[in-house]
């Protein structure tokens, strides 16, 4: 019995240990074997044996010599971002955008398709093609296509089904058993607000924040709640649907059942309905060319939008109290006519010790934050498993 529980904690320990000397070389590298031995206390020889496993495994590479410091020149580690690659889908009312990254979440290829049948059967068939195109344009890698992660318009439970998608009105949907059946890979679905969060927090604007809101302005509005540099999720998965928080008591009836939702009168949609009411151009793109050319009535518009918008964030800022806010998704494109509607919008209706370090942001990603966040949820699963190797 004793020789059987010291085997479990010789194999607890060194699975732990490989974790140490792994996340040293993907943080901190180029490193040497000495250097991983100094940050993580652990002897050379322990870090030697490691760190063979991982290039025996594919995972850390030998770049050439380092600097000496009067002795032997190092040998220099660095984790290998081309071992795998990840795909990451943005599945959005009336698009599909993908990426394909490597493990780092460098993005090597992007695509975009338009959504031209979001019913369900349609949709999924749409999905799947766009994922094998992806697929097509991986490089040869030592692990291939480590996962896939999809970012929805909807509220999704912790089981990758999206239980209430209602700007895409589809039904219940077990979309990650779907997308594992089809492609034999680990695949994550969350809300596209969320992974967007996600995606601001580890590549765009959102870096190094502890507490921050991502506000996905697009056809609807989602947010991604990160306190303590961690996504909130909730007591049943599904924080963050504040695009229904309501700002008008009576206001127009929302698909979601409600009335008066914020998303009715700030979002993607909520602008071009009232700019096909005001004979405007019918497009985001075209509307912020006719803002830029200076057209009165478009950058009235936009002030309006934007004034919505920031009532609603006050509401979230009174809330949360975060370090910022981040505008995103396809909105973000318009921040020069916004901001300052927000800004205003926001001042006059929160508490002066709320917003008196709280600053509001648009997305560095734009519209790209939620497709980065689906990879790097995609990655992030990949190499949770790397460091529970034995």
């Amino acid at each position: 019995m004793a020789k059987t529980q010291q085997t479990g904690d010789q194999t607890m320990i060194k699975k732990i240990n490989t974790a140490i000397v792994f996340d040293s070389v993907l943080k901190n590298g180029p490193l040497s074997r000495a250097q991983i031995s100094e940050r993580s206390g652990l002897n050379k020889a322990t870090v030697s044996s490691l760190v063979l496993d991982l290039i025996d495994a594919k995972l850390v590479e030998e770049i050439g010599q380092g600097e000496s410091n009067g002795g032997r020149k190092p040998v220099m580690l660095l984790f290998n971002a081309q071992a795998g690659y990840a795909v990451g889908i943005d599945l959005g009312v009336n698009y599909i955008r993908g990426v394909l990254t490597d493990l780092l979440g460098h993005v090597i290829e992007e695509r975009e398709w338009s959504m031209k049948r979001p019913d369900l059967a349609s949709g999924l068939k749409q999905l799947t093609e766009c994922i094998e195109k992806l697929i097509a344009l991986a490089p040869e890698s030592p692990y291939g296509i480590v996962g896939i992660g999809i970012g929805v318009p909807g509220i999704v439970d912790d089981r990758g089904t999206i239980l209430f998608a209602p700007n895409l009105e589809w039904g219940r949907v077990d979309l990650q058993q779907f997308v594992e059946d089809k492609f034999q890979v680990p695949v994550t679905i969350d809300n596209e607000a969320n992974a967007g969060a996600q995606g601001e927090q580890k590549y765009g604007a959102g870096r190094g924040i502890a507490h921050q809101i991502y506000v996905s302005v697009g056809i609807g509005i989602g947010t991604g709640i990160i306190l303590h540099k961690e996504l909130y999720k909730g007591a049943s998965g599904f924080s963050g649907e504040l695009g229904h928080l309501s700002i008008e008591y009576s206001g127009k009836p929302c698909r979601c059942g409600n009335r008066g939702c914020w998303e009715l009168y700030a979002s993607e949609n909520a602008l071009l309905e009232q700019a096909v009411q005001q004979g405007l151009p019918e497009e985001l793109d075209e509307l912020i060319a006719s803002a830029e050319a200076g057209d009165e009535r478009t950058l009235a518009l936009f002030r309006s939008i934007g004034g919505y918008l920031g009532a609603g964030i006050a509401n979230i800022v009174n809330v949360f109290n975060p370090d910022v806010v981040i505008i995103g998704n396809r909105m973000s494109k318009a921040s020069r006519w916004l901001e300052e509607a927000v800004q205003e919008a926001v001042d006059m209706r929160t508490l002066s010790y709320h917003r008196e370090r709280m600053r509001i942001l648009f997305a560095d990603l734009q519209d790209r934050s939620a497709v980065r966040g689906a990879a790097y949820y995609a990655i992030n699963t990949f190499l949770g498993k790397v460091r529970n190797v034995s």
